[in-house]
């Protein structure tokens, strides 16, 4: 069994030569966790809404920059897609992690960034990060008052998640006990309460499911990659 994100299904299309086949060579266990992500900035840039953002990359065309946990990452494509989606320019700055493309956020070294809500959220409510939006499909559990970027005109639904796959040889009774097996643990009282602390959703479901979610991340990064001719070096 192994454990993969956001980049596995993101590297379909990202790597050109995949050790594996992506869809055949493994098959889906269980979507464990998901953080959802929040479009911040520090305070010095003067943003509040992706209505500031918009007019301020067409104002200054090459002057807003933003972060990512690294080239092919869920905050890169996501940047990508948000540039796409509203018609900008953003320049990509990648880092090796979320951590320090947070402190330079914080810093102002660059103008946004899209992040764990759990690791922003602290920063937000301190006065010391901006959320621009919530990057949910509806108003999030965990932060009610932000406004989602879909309620702004920016459908953008940005995410890090994880799950269980097996080598796709591996008999239907293993894998649906794994799956039981997960979901069991994820119902726990204890797990459901540091989750519920840390903000991360606990994501019970069935193998199928979690394969159907696979195949629109695939597809939904795809699109996003070529569309933007977006490479790991980028």
């Amino acid at each position: 069994f192994v454990t993969v994100a956001n980049s596995f299904c993101a590297n379909a299309t990202l790597v050109k030569k995949l050790p594996y086949d992506t869809l055949r060579d493994l098959r889906p266990v269980a979507l464990m966790g998901m953080s959802e992500h929040v479009l911040a900035t520090h305070p010095g840039s003067g943003l509040k809404t992706i209505a500031d953002l918009r007019a301020a990359a067409r104002a200054r065309p090459g002057s807003i920059s933003y972060a990512s946990f690294g080239s092919g990452t869920s905050a890169h494509l996501s940047g990508a897609l948000l540039a796409q989606q509203m018609g900008i320019e953003l320049i990509h700055v990648p880092y090796k992690g979320q951590g320090p493309a947070l402190t330079d956020l914080l810093g102002g070294q660059v103008t946004v960034m899209f992040g764990n809500w759990p690791e922003f959220r602290g920063h937000v409510q301190s006065g010391k990060l901006v959320a621009l939006g919530m990057a949910t499909k509806q108003r999030s559990v965990y932060a009610p008052d932000i406004p989602t970027l879909a309620e702004q005109g920016a459908a953008v639904e940005s995410n890090s998640w994880n799950g269980l796959l097996a080598p796709t040889a591996t008999p239907d009774a293993v894998v649906q006990a794994m799956n039981t097996a997960v979901n069991r643990a994820l119902a726990a009282p204890t797990v459901t309460a540091a989750f519920e602390k840390g903000g991360i959703a606990s994501l019970s479901g069935t193998p199928e499911q979690f394969a159907a979610f696979i195949r629109s991340e695939i597809a939904k990064y795809a699109e996003v990659i070529r569309k933007g001719n977006i490479t790991l070096e980028g």
